[in-house]
């Protein structure tokens, strides 16, 4: 038996990266999921490939910033499995990185409405299933930036924060339905956009990685080192885990 068998999960921002790895940890371990993302090819994608391994997967185009999309697309997995046991709030853009005075309104609203807004909608539209059970598991992506600061990205710190604070009220106030919301924070993980921002770098990709690593005591983390912790929160193994902050960082917060 799976630690996860037949749950049934979402994972938004589950085509690739932290939420691609979540996806395939989940699956391996019994979970049904829907992948709620943005990004059609990449998204089916993955779902075939797990499927071809007999694993039950589904792909959703979903605008989590519209509560029509992300209700019709929660109420298409319960209708599809009867139950939603699993929430995952991974989806997230950085935004800009200019200091405050310089960051436009559209722009900070941009990433309030993805980061905050669209956790918010998912979860709005995912708990009254689980509030029906009794049972359910919420993970929410926050970061280190939830926890720290730093010269860069003012508004994805802000809503980071945010995220946190959703987190340990909703825990609180889900509690005596069953449902337990926690929060986990990644370092640098070695993701497709984390690899893009390396290869970008003036002084080259190499010089990149090297900065980076020395940020981090341990290692730079790869997803499946994210999805695992992830994995812990979502299963009965944290069934007395709830409003906690898991930091998966490699020591960067422990400096």
């Amino acid at each position: 038996m799976g630690r996860l068998q037949d749950k049934v999960s979402i994972v938004t921002g589950g085509s690739r990266g932290i939420g691609g790895a979540t996806v395939r940890r989940f699956v391996e371990e019994g979970s049904k999921v829907a992948i709620f993302d943005v990004l059609p090819e990449e998204g089916e994608a993955l779902a075939a490939e797990l499927r071809g391994k007999g694993f039950d997967v589904i792909y959703q185009t979903v605008n989590i910033t519209r509560e029509e999309e992300v209700k019709a697309a929660v109420a298409n997995v319960i209708g599809k499995w009867g139950r939603l046991d699993i929430l995952v709030n991974n989806a997230g853009i950085p935004g800009v990185n200019k200091f405050a005075h310089e960051v436009t309104v559209d722009e900070w609203d941009r990433v309030f409405d993805v980061n905050v807004k669209g956790m918010f909608l998912c979860t709005k539209h995912s708990v009254p299933q689980m509030m029906k059970q009794k049972s359910g598991a919420i993970v929410n992506f926050s970061s280190i930036y939830g926890l720290i600061g730093n010269i860069d990205l003012p508004p994805y710190h802000a809503t980071k924060g945010a995220v946190l604070m959703m987190t340990k009220t909703d825990a609180i106030c889900y509690a005596p339905n069953g449902i337990r919301v926690n929060a986990v924070h990644p370092g640098s993980t070695m993701t497709e956009l984390f690899m893009k921002a390396a290869e970008s770098y003036p002084q080259g990709k190499q010089a990149y990685l090297d900065m980076m690593k020395e940020k981090h005591p341990l290692c730079l983390g790869e997803p499946v080192d994210v999805a695992n912790c992830v994995l812990f929160l979502a299963s009965d193994e944290a069934r007395f885990v709830t409003g906690a902050s898991l930091v998966v960082d490699g020591g960067y917060t422990a400096q």
